[in-house]
């Protein structure tokens, strides 16, 4: 099973199971030197916890990470960084049935077929979002190197459901319990996964992100693009469906003389009047704020009937899923998209360096 980012300086690897004794994280690459703040990355981390707001699962975990090695005093040495997060609060129970009942929407069914029934099942084993966790430790330390360097990642709730803050995304809101930008329409989003809750149900949404402070001349043409590197690491991230950058899929609908982004001097420096590119031209940075937004699907895992199979009998029957789930992971994802974006960009970052 492959689980491992193989960048042009990092790699990354992810490891453990929704239910096993620990989940962790190895990332080898990184310069040695590098300050770590461990109360600012647990803030981070309790961004994405699960059990601390009502649209949330009710598992309660304190994903507190324990660094095993590559650190020393609180900053990198060059050894290759390992922490694990404990998992201290799981009921394998609710999942006995889906051994042979596969949910719908779920990796259930690919994973009996890949791994012939030795995969762990409990709370979605491997591919359970619980494994976001990991990836938001070597985000969060890599968030902090590049708000040294005056490079912020911010996300936020654009959507749920038919719900959308088009309010200007002008600022983190990073502070706020529900990371909207307008309030009332955070408001009416956590009313629709209420709703959708109460019928068993869930939604899906849109997370936005935007990078500022990127300086022009970063990424690569073809297979090592800005694109290219926050897409591979977004894509691992359960449950993304579809990722756009900056006019994203509006621009098919637009003429070239207005998705041309028309440049221009401010300050002295080359800037565009609009940023329909989403801050990125051939795969490399222009100067311009990164823009992004990813899809997420609605939560497989509802209480509400659902035909499947049973891959004993080879017949068909009615599930109703049992535990503890979201019915709305867009709101927990959004720190895991500023972690996936934080870590492509060092990596992008760091192979300018070591290039040059």
């Amino acid at each position: 099973m492959s689980s491992t980012f193989i960048g042009r300086s990092l790699r990354l690897s992810i490891f453990g199971q929704s239910h096993s004794e620990a989940i962790g994280m190895t990332l080898d690459g990184l310069p040695s030197g590098i300050p770590v703040d461990r109360e600012l990355l647990q803030t981070f981390l309790n961004r994405r916890a699960p059990g601390r707001a009502a649209w949330s699962t009710p598992r309660r975990e304190e994903d507190r990470p324990e660094f095993l090695c590559g650190l020393k005093d609180d900053r990198t040495c060059g050894a290759p960084l390992t922490a694990i997060i404990r998992n201290t609060n799981t009921r394998s129970a609710d999942y006995s049935q889906l051994k042979i009942l596969p949910r719908p929407g779920h990796a259930d069914y690919t994973a009996e077929q890949k791994y012939h029934g030795y995969q762990d099942y409990n709370g979605g084993g491997h591919f359970s979002g619980r494994l976001t966790a990991p990836l938001c430790i070597a985000g969060g330390i890599l968030l902090q190197e590049l708000e040294r360097r005056s490079i912020t990642v911010d996300a936020r709730i654009l959507s749920v459901a038919d719900i959308r803050d088009d309010s200007p995304f002008l600022c983190s809101v990073k502070e706020k319990p529900f990371p909207v930008s307008d309030d009332e329409a955070g408001t009416r989003m956590q009313q629709r996964i209420e709703a959708a809750r109460a019928k068993g149900d869930s939604v899906g949404g849109l997370v936005e992100c935007i990078i500022r402070g990127l300086p022009c001349g970063i990424g690569e043409p073809l297979f090592d693009g800005v694109e290219n590197q926050i897409a591979r690491l977004v894509f691992a991230i359960p449950a993304v469906k579809g990722i756009e950058f900056g006019a994203g899929f509006s621009s098919t609908e637009m003429h070239g003389s207005e998705n041309n982004d028309a440049f221009c001097i401010r300050n002295g420096k080359v800037e565009t009047l609009t940023n329909h590119a989403g801050g990125i031209l051939g795969g490399i940075s222009n100067g311009m704020p990164v823009t992004f937004r990813t899809a997420f699907k609605p939560t497989p895992s509802i209480a509400k009937p659902q035909q499947t199979v049973n891959l004993q009998t080879m017949e068909e029957e009615t599930l109703s899923v049992t535990g503890r789930h979201d019915p709305c992971i867009v709101p927990r994802a959004v720190p895991v998209v500023e972690a996936a974006a934080a870590i492509a960009i060092y990596d992008l970052i760091l192979g300018e360096q070591r290039w040059n």
